[in-house]
C-alpha cells in the first residue's frame, strides 16, 4: 500500500512537469506580419535557417527560447521532430562548417514577445499560458 501511495504521489508531482515539457506553445509573429499560418516543416525550416523568408516572400527572423526551457523542448519535439540536444548538434555542425548561426535565444516568454513586437520580420514561440497582446498568433497547418 505504501508503494502505491508513493507511486501515486510521484505521478501527481511529475504530471505537471511532464505536461509542461510536452506542453503547448503558441507561435507568434509581429502584428504587422501577413503570415497567419504555416506548416510545421515551414516553421522548422525558418528556425533552422534553411530558408530566410516566409512562404509569401517576407523576411523571417526567428527567435528561440533558452536551451533549458520546457517550451523550447516542446517546440523542438513538435516542430523539428527531435530534442533540443539534436538541434544544438545541428547548430554546432553549421557553425563548424562555416554555415549559419543559430537564432538568438531569449530567457523568457516576455523577452521573446518583446523581440517579436520590435521586429517586423520576427517569429518566435511562447508558452500557451503567455499573454500574446500586441503580437499575432499563427496557426500550424
Amino acid at each position: 500500500m505504501r508503494i502505491q501511495l508513493l507511486c501515486a504521489s510521484l505521478l501527481l508531482a511529475v504530471a505537471p512537469v511532464v505536461a509542461q515539457a510536452q506542453g503547448e506553445f503558441k507561435i507568434v509573429v509581429n502584428s504587422a506580419s501577413a503570415v497567419s499560418e504555416l506548416t510545421e516543416a515551414e516553421v522548422s525550416n525558418v528556425f533552422l535557417k534553411k530558408v530566410g523568408k516566409f512562404p509569401g516572400g517576407a523576411a523571417a527572423a526567428p527567435v528561440d527560447q533558452g536551451k533549458a526551457s520546457a517550451v523550447r523542448a516542446a517546440f523542438s519535439k513538435k516542430v523539428h521532430g527531435r530534442p533540443v540536444t539534436a538541434v544544438d548538434a545541428y547548430w554546432q555542425q553549421q557553425i563548424f562548417s562555416g554555415g549559419e548561426s543559430p537564432p538568438p535565444a531569449k530567457a523568457s516568454d516576455d523577452e521573446v514577445l518583446a523581440f517579436v513586437k520590435a521586429n517586423p520580420s520576427a517569429i518566435g514561440y511562447v508558452s500557451a499560458a503567455a499573454s500574446t497582446a500586441g503580437v499575432k498568433v499563427i496557426t500550424l497547418k
